[in-house]
């Protein structure tokens, strides 16, 4: 048995290594690229996320899914975690590089548990192969990444120690420049988005279910020691162009109904202005690119024991419309088990979702009322972060 194992994962690793080989000459001229973080460690057991047996090596993939049809087209090794929201992934806008963070790794001491990990890797995306290009330290349970729009900077969510890390960005090259301390190691930053002009960012703390503003003046970032109060455990933010964000508010995991919340950017001062119930654990929320919608990736207790009286046997992608800032349901989809985030297509027409479990991407069109599924792909390692390059 132990030599059929050790097979398996010589021919994993064999596949992601020719993968990486295939490279990126392939691409499609007008293709839309995608950039998924996979974790090998981790799966679900009845309801429990525990350390694979034979864990498998994480890797980072870039896809295809131009017009909703999913081709994988490289992958590369890399450092990358379930841990934290799906937002653990960043796309340069030009597309020329990625940012992926590894929040959590294999106990070297216990190989059945694991622990926090700071791994932030920069990996290229225009060279013929993709291929990293550098391996920095961000913080404890480095989670959630973003770059602002005039890729200048970039700020990693560290989970595991209640700081922001700030790098410049010069090309592809990252430099470190400090921490921002925001709450004790359990204040759980989790996900820090940039507003459109660049001169704030906000950062989701689940630990003590707050949202933190920081000011942004060139390469200088601070913690404007104010905070925003939009439900229980704030997780992942999105926000596209400049009149709103939207937080998924996750809950205590006790089955109840939770929440995403909308906050106006344009008010004085910014603010929590709407909140509404989608179901149990958002795990992940996007705006489209045109701003009109908001799709979510409700658990819907498929991440729960089967005995459990609030499990189902499928998790649910939601489609919200976005007006001025009130939300309203207008599509819903089934999708697998424990899944993570979804990107927008560029014309908001297409929206892919991953699925740890199934270890499966799935695209699906949608016409502003449905939504219509148009292809999946089956990953070797689970997806668990996701991110394109964001107008």
């Amino acid at each position: 048995m132990r030599a059929a194992r050790r097979t398996r994962l010589g021919r994993v690793a064999s596949t992601i290594a020719a993968s990486a080989v295939t490279g990126l000459a392939s691409f499609p001229v007008h293709a839309e690229i995608l950039v998924t973080a996979n974790d090998g460690k981790m799966v679900l057991e009845n309801g429990n996320a525990v350390v694979r047996k034979q864990p498998l090596p994480d890797t980072v993939s870039i896809i295809d899914f131009t017009d909703g049809m999913l081709k994988l087209l490289a992958e590369v090794p890399a450092p990358a975690s379930v841990v934290g929201p799906p937002p653990s992934v960043a796309v340069a806008p030009d597309g020329s590089f990625a940012l992926v963070t590894g929040a959590m790794k294999v106990d070297p001491a216990d190989a059945t548990k694991t622990v926090p990990n700071d791994k932030l890797s920069v990996i290229d995306l225009k060279s013929p192969q993709p291929k990293v290009l550098a391996t920095l330290q961000a913080g404890a349970g480095a989670a959630g990444v973003s770059i602002n729009r005039t890729t200048t900077l970039a700020l990693v969510a560290n989970r595991s120690e209640g700081t922001v890390s700030v790098f410049t960005i010069s090309g592809s090259t990252l430099t470190p420049a400090g921490k921002i301390q925001l709450g004790d190691a359990k204040s759980g930053p989790s996900h820090a988005v940039f507003s459109h002009d660049g001169t704030t960012a906000l950062v989701t703390r689940d630990g003590d279910s707050r949202t933190s503003l920081l000011t942004v003046d060139g390469n200088k970032v601070e913690y404007a020691k104010r905070d925003l109060y939009s439900g229980v455990r704030p997780y992942d933010i999105d926000l596209t162009g400049s009149a709103t964000a939207i937080i998924g508010n996750v809950g205590a995991s006790g089955g109840d109904a939770d929440t995403i919340s909308v906050i106006d950017m344009n008010a004085k001062p910014i603010r929590v202005v709407t909140t509404v119930s989608v179901g149990q654990t958002p795990e992940g929320v996007k705006m489209s690119p045109d701003g009109s919608y908001v799709a979510v990736t409700v658990m819907n207790g498929s991440n729960k024991p089967s005995a459990s009286p609030f499990f189902n046997d499928f998790g649910l992608l939601k489609v919200y419309k976005i007006t001025g800032t009130e939300l309203a349901p207008v599509a819903e989809a089934k999708i697998g088990h424990w899944c993570q985030g979804m990107v927008w297509s560029k014309d908001s027409k297409f929206v892919v979702t991953q699925c740890m479990v199934e270890s499966e991407l799935i695209a699906f069109s949608f016409d502003g009322k449905a939504l219509t599924k148009t292809s999946t792909l089956k990953m070797q390692v689970s997806p668990a972060g996701i991110r394109t390059a964001e107008p």
